[in-house]
């Protein structure tokens, strides 16, 4: 099970209380933050909108490739480590509304992590360092270090031992 906080909803589905959980201008701002990030190639200034603006701990050499879309409400509960890539078109959710209540849970990304293009990751997950994400994953729950990993719903392809017995064959 991913690490997630759950809070119940009374009345209508989660997401049409959006507003009570999350205060209106920040998702305004944050929306704007976001999407100048996704289409500046310049990665620095990336982090730096990330960092600056939306809260987010990002190491150094982290390079988060074109369209990558981050928690619109919850950004600061993402974490990279240093000299990660995050691959074009990736999203890193923080939060999932659902009918009856929501949930929200920290994205901690290891050191030296591939995240592939088209990948989805949910809250409440950590991927550990040196770990690789296929391309188009669903990475559902947390991902141990140095495993390769792919799919929806994600499986572990490799782990860490069989991915270093194959390097050195």
């Amino acid at each position: 099970m991913r690490n997630t906080e759950r809070y119940p909803v009374k009345g209508s589905n989660a997401l049409w209380q959006i507003y009570k959980t999350v205060p209106f201008w920040k998702v305004v701002k944050n929306f704007a933050v976001i999407q100048l990030a996704r289409y500046t190639p310049f990665i620095p200034m990336k982090n730096w909108l990330y960092k600056t603006f939306l809260g987010m701990k990002i190491g150094s050499e982290t390079a988060f490739a074109l369209m990558v879309m981050v928690d619109i409400m919850f950004p600061e509960r993402i974490k990279v480590g240093k000299n990660s890539i995050i691959g074009y078109n990736t999203t890193i959710l923080a939060h999932e509304y659902l009918i009856d209540e929501y949930r929200l849970g920290d994205v901690v990304i290891g050191n030296k992590v591939m995240i592939g293009a088209n990948s989805t990751l949910l809250p409440g997950i950590t991927i550990g360092d040196g770990a690789i994400v296929s391309a188009g994953t669903l990475v559902h729950k947390s991902v141990p270090e140095g495993a390769f990993v792919g799919g929806n719903p994600m499986k572990i392809i490799y782990s860490k031992e069989e991915r270093e017995a194959q390097e050195l064959s």
